[in-house]
């Protein structure tokens, strides 16, 4: 079956972490892979709730297709984010891939209960980091359908 234009389109990453290294790092490990997202960042929690919820500066703001998540957020952690985004009957709707550090059990199961689509520990490495972005570029970009999301005003 012949991939159409709509299926080859950019997928739309808003990436938050407060960390610049490893923003650095993951723009480092997709450029290995074949162009398949647009990656936006967000520092903080508070940052990429406005930018979701099209606030202020940001009422402009393209939503994205998905959204890569730390949990460890100054101003609202990881699930506080994950949490209002899961509670808003259309924000709800993008898939959030919880990326942290944390192997706490707690932790995991708290983002799997707030709704995280996946949850990856952050990979030690640029190798392993650069196998990660493959891994989600052959799901989320080849075979899953992702909702079209517009507006969080509906």
């Amino acid at each position: 079956m012949a991939e159409t234009e709509e299926s080859k389109r950019l997928l739309h990453m808003l990436f938050v972490e407060d960390d610049p290294t490893d923003v650095r790092l993951l723009y480092e490990a997709l450029s290995e892979c074949s162009t398949w997202c647009y990656l936006t960042t967000a520092t903080n929690g508070a940052q990429a709730l406005d930018m979701l919820f099209q606030r202020g500066k940001y009422k402009d703001q393209r939503l994205p297709d998905m959204i890569l998540l730390d949990l460890n957020l100054p101003i609202l952690t990881g699930h506080e984010v994950l949490n209002a985004i899961k509670a808003h009957h259309i924000l709800g709707r993008i898939p959030v891939l919880v990326l942290s550090n944390s192997q706490n059990p707690d932790d995991i199961n708290k983002a799997y209960d707030l709704g995280a689509a996946c949850y990856i520990v952050k990979p030690r490495d640029f190798e392993h980091l650069t196998r990660v972005c493959g891994a989600l570029q052959d799901f989320w970009y080849r075979k899953a359908t992702l909702p079209k999301v517009i507006a969080a005003t509906g």
